[in-house]
């Protein structure tokens, strides 16, 4: 054969090439997903469905951007740059509540994290000890379950607002710190504290065991792209069941995701969190199945919000949040 006639083949045949992987491309739905904080293990099983490919199996095309300490995911769901967030559901009900058209389509976490946590060292060891205190609460919100564990116990605190180091709790200029049991708590055991100088009080232990990570949209999306929802929400369960079966092949894409982003990184620390993770996502003692939503957690969650707000005349019906 002609070395021309060769040559053009080849040409053709690296064109329908193309314009097949182009093809397969375009007939992708594109979503673009951000987490509710930087990277790290807490959104494991995301970095594992991008990595192993299963959002592309069900015929997406997923971006993942994270936020900035500045910028919420909810603002870039706001923004039109994002699809998809996740976010707590307490965060979540409070937003709709005061008129954020955002619509839940899975559950992630099917328990709470929640914690304060004191040092033994300063002579709290109940929570009516508590009273008068000094606690510290995250600057960027997910404050209503401890404010509404404070209301019910009748203590006052004085609340100083911190952002995510643990480093004012460490210097004691405060007395007590809300912290997350995959997270802060264990920076403070990894700063050199033991277990046995703390005293924490879970506030799941106190009524508030209410589900955190989920998945959520705006209305127009979820009008327009509901089929890709459900596929997303399953290809994330999906990663979240393979990262709890090959954890170190999980821990090395969070620490990847950790480096591009330029954050320091410790593997223990993401071993804890994945693992505090993978117990959270488990439905324990709960008549609901991977990935859902229990209505009576949304309505206790929706009550608090209420409640913080003062009964406010803002009310909202489960089927207008909660789509199944």
């Amino acid at each position: 054969m002609h070395k021309n006639t060769i040559h053009s083949l080849c040409l053709v045949f690296f064109l329908c090439l193309f314009a097949g992987i182009h093809s397969v491309h375009a007939q992708r739905e594109k979503l673009v997903f951000s987490p509710h904080w930087l990277p790290q293990a807490q959104f494991a099983g995301f970095y594992v469905a991008l990595d192993q490919g299963f959002y592309e199996e069900v015929g997406l095309d997923v971006e993942l951007i994270h936020p900035s300490a500045n910028i919420s995911s909810i603002n870039l769901l706001k923004e039109g740059k994002a699809d998809v967030v996740s976010t707590f559901l307490m965060d979540a009900v409070k937003r709709r509540v005061n008129g954020l058209p955002l619509v839940s389509f899975a559950q992630l976490s099917q328990h709470s994290a929640l914690m304060l946590v004191v040092k033994k060292s300063s002579g709290i060891s109940s929570v009516a000890d508590l009273n008068g205190k000094k606690l510290g609460i995250w600057s960027s919100g997910f404050d209503d379950i401890p404010f509404a564990f404070l209301h019910d116990q009748h203590i006052e605190m004085e609340i100083v607002r911190i952002h995510s180091s643990i480093n004012l709790f460490l210097m004691e200029g405060i007395d007590a710190m809300t912290v997350m049991n995959y997270n802060e708590y264990n920076q403070i055991i990894n700063s050199g504290i033991n277990q046995e100088e703390l005293v924490t009080f879970y506030l799941a232990d106190y009524g508030y065991d209410i589900p955190e990570d989920g998945l959520y949209c705006l209305e127009s999306t979820y009008a327009s792209k509901k089929e890709s929802l459900k596929k997303f929400a399953e290809a994330t369960l999906k990663g979240w069941a393979y990262a709890g079966e090959n954890k170190e092949y999980t821990l090395h894409l969070v620490v990847n995701e950790m480096e591009k982003a330029h954050l320091p990184n410790n593997k223990s620390h993401q071993r804890w969190m994945l693992d505090r993770m993978l117990e959270l996502i488990t439905p324990t003692n709960k008549n609901v199945s991977f990935g859902q939503l229990l209505p009576s957690d949304f309505l206790y969650a929706l009550e608090l919000v209420q409640r913080n707000a003062n009964g406010g005349e803002k009310k909202l019906k489960m089927d207008a949040f909660f789509m199944k």
